[in-house]
């Protein structure tokens, strides 16, 4: 197969879709990797050593859609990357569609089969190639959470250990998963006071196991989202339901009981956001104010730490960009039902149920198309 590496063209994102280690595992099974000229210089990657590994290097991302069989990549196409889709190519990458519903029309109307890391899915539920750049979410939610809290960027002028004779800083966490377990790691080893809520109660026994009385556990209800949310100087929205839309767990109206000051990271915003007045932003213009509590909503916050995310994506996608490039999609979603959830438009149709729900899409399961 014939494989293209574009370079990334979002505001600020310095990571890549393959590092050159990743290029050599798809050479070794026979497959040509192109990549385009400088992709890989945000993360200290030189053209020079994707071909010393077997990669062939093109001046323009237009060459590298145009040839491709396959396009792997690190976010979503944007509005002018919509032109260079080829009919029927493979497109594996990040897709967040539920988020980003002017997407899906030219991914169906050119029979993209796109492959969404975000959706792949083991069975027993976890997320393999959302699990790295989660890490890395969760862990920098923490810091770039402390970093806002400073009064010169608008937050309460909070240190989040404290010092003997002054209070710690209390840090709410929504969700206890991925995101959630290691922003609640980096939160602790800072000496933050802690609180993480989350409806699975299977999921609450695990971090108490873990954590034990070091953090405190609540049951995510409207309630306790409410208090502890209110009562905190740092929240992290770290909510997932994996292909839809994050449910909107703080409100607007809870805004008017927070402090000024305090500081709300919403690492769901790529998938629409579990803060209700969260929007999009940029590594540029990372921050916005609502009703006196600073929002930071970036959408590709691990573009900022582009070596160490770029290094941790390709671990995780790379045996299966090799087992797509060996077998085609077909076959590879037969021979790994993982592949199948991945899989959210083909053959013009929207083949992911959640997705197609959070669009208003007919959906059309993917085995009858296979």
């Amino acid at each position: 197969m014939i494989i293209g590496v574009p370079k990334e063209i979002k505001v600020q994102e310095y990571r890549v879709g393959l590092v050159p280690a990743g290029v050599k595992a798809l050479v070794d099974h026979g497959h040509t990797v192109y990549v385009e000229a400088g992709a890989g210089l945000g993360c200290g990657n030189a053209d020079e050593e994707y071909v010393r590994w077997g990669a062939r290097i093109l001046d323009t991302a237009a060459e590298v859609w145009d040839k491709a069989e396959m396009i792997i990549k690190v976010k979503e196409p944007i509005a002018r990357e919509y032109p260079l889709f080829k009919d029927g190519q493979v497109l594996y990458t990040y897709f967040h569609l539920a988020a980003i519903p002017e997407l899906a029309p030219p991914l169906l109307e050119k029979n993209i089969a796109s492959v969404a890391y975000e959706t792949i899915e083991l069975a027993d539920r976890s997320l393999p190639l959302l699990r790295p750049m989660s890490e890395v979410a969760g862990r920098m939610a923490i810091q770039v959470g402390a970093n806002c809290l400073q009064k010169e960027h608008g937050g309460k002028g909070v240190l989040l250990p404290g010092v003997p004779g002054v209070k710690r800083g209390r840090v709410t966490i929504i969700g206890g998963g991925i995101v959630g377990t290691n922003a609640a790691k980096i939160a602790m080893g800072m000496g933050a006071k802690v609180t993480i809520l989350d409806r699975d109660l299977n999921r609450l026994v695990y971090l108490d196991d873990i954590f034990g009385s070091q953090v405190q556990l609540l049951y995510s209800d409207v309630a306790n989202i409410e208090e502890s949310v209110t009562q905190a100087d740092l929240v992290v929205g770290a909510v997932l339901v994996t292909g839809a839309k994050a449910p909107k767990l703080v409100t607007r109206e809870m805004l008017s009981r927070i402090e000024d000051g305090t500081v709300l990271v919403d690492v769901s915003v790529d998938q629409g956001g579990c803060i209700e007045t969260c929007k999009p932003t940029t590594h540029d213009e990372p921050t916005f104010v609502v009703d006196g509590v600073v929002h930071y909503c970036v959408a590709n916050m691990p573009g900022a730490v582009a070596r160490t995310s770029t290094y941790a994506l390709t671990n995780a996608t790379i045996g299966y960009a090799v087992k797509l490039a060996d077998l085609g999609v077909a076959a590879a979603a037969k021979a790994l039902p993982e592949i199948s959830k991945g899989i959210n438009t083909y053959k013009g149709k929207m083949t992911h149920a959640a997705v197609a729900d959070a669009l208003g899409y007919d959906h059309t399961p993917i085995s009858s198309l296979l």
